[in-house]
């Protein structure tokens, strides 16, 4: 709900007037204004609006014609929003943003319109998820990436990827942190502040590639969230920062270890180079060389190498590097060049599904359920099953709306990171692991399934009915391991059947995943599922 009541109030002042953007609306309902040529008029009514705005429209609902203050219930004005948003498709124009405010009868509501089709996105939108230890410079960096803004020397753009006051409002935790930034034919495409929603939903609407970040952690008895972060989201790439002036520590290795056991692709940012001299850096790119070379990885220096080698030559196996400051801006145009170019590396193919990672509610819509598409595409309307529950089933749902950076779309791909609101179900009947599918699936959760696994850390032996936390897509769940040879030491790959301690999940042959508990960890990938 928005503090801002200005908002109302001008565009009640405004009035309606012939000529004019602005409409008042009580409320839309589908069997009054989707019937016969009702639908026509109001979304010729609506063209009018945005065209008389030059673009932009103001439409008040929940007030009568005259902008008395009526009220709506959230299920009337959520049905409203729906048929606005149909009506908006058929007037060419989309829903920009919506504010709104409760009242002794209801919800009132402003929604913002604009003239074009919102962005449908393509396969150039690559998904980054950074990781490094804490004061390494990893918020820092991107701050400045995504704002084109150099730091201050203390810290200051970290705070654009911080929660914000208006992200608590929404419900949004402040573990995992988001930002975004995009490209066109002159260039990158920056916000100037993105704690305002309006700039990251412009960067959405203009760019023709997107680059979403997933900002971890540092800290490091947060291992858990970070970890989260980088197994839970549908990442292409993944940053890793050190710090030149700390170098490679613990949680640098630990970091990097989760970053290549999943297989992603991993370019490490040196940061802080204004804070240290030439011999210092050539030191610590050393220690990174070495480091990488310890898990099998080939390192390439792009300062030697050039930004087309590190294109031509990343994978799962080489490992670009390259120098930063968030200060002096070094190393910028650099990460520019990489993350314009860089290829697609997910597959977006095949039926909808969707890792839920986060929940919240929005007065006047609902639940919403976010996390990053897993594969196929959703539209606005679509039917979806959402689960499992702890017995097993799935409810039957539908989409009301789709939000990707503040910015609503009528559908979105894999790979993109969404908030979707569900109608159907309440916000706290939702939780983190559960899974989005289409209506027509045949979802079989889960509570054990076989794995290959390796052991990266641990103090002893592992034997049968050790529990770690198992992280998978989105799913942390304690779960025990029965190594088929009866235990499994540090650096033995062998085969294992694993078992949710608390509940099933969807799963799926070939996903990775990680293990641990305390300082010991593991990966492994699903070979074969146990019907529950």
């Amino acid at each position: 709900m928005s503090p801002n009541r200005a908002v109302l109030e001008d565009a009640i002042d405004r009035g309606e007037e012939e000529g004019g953007n602005v409409e008042f609306k009580e409320r839309l309902t589908r069997d009054t204004h989707l019937q016969d040529g009702r639908r026509a008029s109001l979304a010729a009514q609506l063209r009018h609006r945005v065209l008389s705005g030059d673009g932009q429209a103001t439409y008040v609902l929940g007030v009568t014609d005259d902008g008395g203050i009526a009220g709506v219930s959230p299920e009337t004005f959520s049905e409203t929003m729906d048929v606005l948003s149909l009506l908006a498709d058929e007037a060419d124009v989309y829903i920009d943003d919506v504010q709104t405010w409760g009242v002794e009868d209801g919800i009132v509501g402003v929604a913002q319109l604009k003239e074009g089709s919102v962005f449908d996105g393509d396969d150039k939108h690559i998904v980054v998820g950074t990781a490094g230890h804490v004061d390494h410079g990893k918020s820092t960096l991107v701050g400045s990436l995504v704002t084109g803004q150099p730091d201050d020397g203390e810290g200051g753009t970290r705070s654009y990827l911080d929660v914000r006051p208006h992200e608590v409002e929404r419900g949004l935790s402040a573990d995992l942190s988001y930002g975004v930034y995009g490209f066109d034919d002159d260039g990158p495409i920056r916000m100037n502040d993105p704690t305002r929603k309006s700039d990251r939903a412009q960067v959405v609407e203009a760019a023709d590639r997107l680059v979403s970040f997933v900002d971890t952690v540092g800290h490091e008895p947060w291992l858990r969230t970070t970890i989260r972060g980088l197994v839970g989201q549908k990442l292409d790439y993944g940053l890793l920062t050190v710090a030149a002036d700390d170098g490679p520590t613990r949680t640098t290795r630990e970091h990097l270890g989760v970053l290549l056991a999943t297989e992603l692709p991993t370019i490490v940012a040196i940061t802080k180079t204004d804070l240290v001299d030439e011999s210092r850096l050539a030191e610590v790119e050393r220690s990174i060389e070495r480091l990488l070379r310890d898990a099998d990885r080939t390192p390439l220096l792009i300062r030697r190498h050039g930004i087309q080698a590190a294109i031509n030559e990343i994978d799962s196996s080489v490992v670009p590097i390259v120098r930063t400051s968030a200060v002096t801006m070094d190393g910028i145009d650099t990460l520019d060049s990489l993350f314009r170019q860089l290829p697609k590396t997910t597959d977006e193919t095949g039926e909808f599904r969707m890792y839920i990672d986060r929940t919240y509610s929005v007065t006047g819509v609902g639940a919403v359920a976010s996390g990053t598409i897993k594969r196929g595409e959703v539209e606005a309307g679509d039917k979806l099953l959402v689960g499992p529950f702890s017995d097993g089933s799935f409810k039957e749902v539908e989409v009301r709306s789709i939000e990707m950076h503040y910015h609503r779309v009528d559908r979105a791909k894999a790979g993109r990171i969404v908030g979707i609101a569900l109608k159907g179900i309440r916000e706290e009947e939702i939780e983190r692991g559960m899974v989005l599918l289409p209506r027509d699936a045949d979802p079989q959760p889960v509570r054990e399934f076989e794995a290959d696994v390796m052991v990266l850390n641990h103090p002893t032996k592992i034997d049968s009915g050790y529990e770690p936390v198992v992280h998978l897509e989105t799913i942390s769940e304690a779960s025990a391991i029965y190594p088929d040879d009866g235990h499994l030491l540090p650096g033995d790959t062998g085969t294992a059947t694993l078992r949710f301690k608390f509940r099933p999940y969807v799963v799926e042959e070939g996903q990775r995943f990680v293990f641990r508990e305390g300082q010991s960890k593991g990966v492994g990938t699903v070979t074969s599922l146990h019907s529950s």
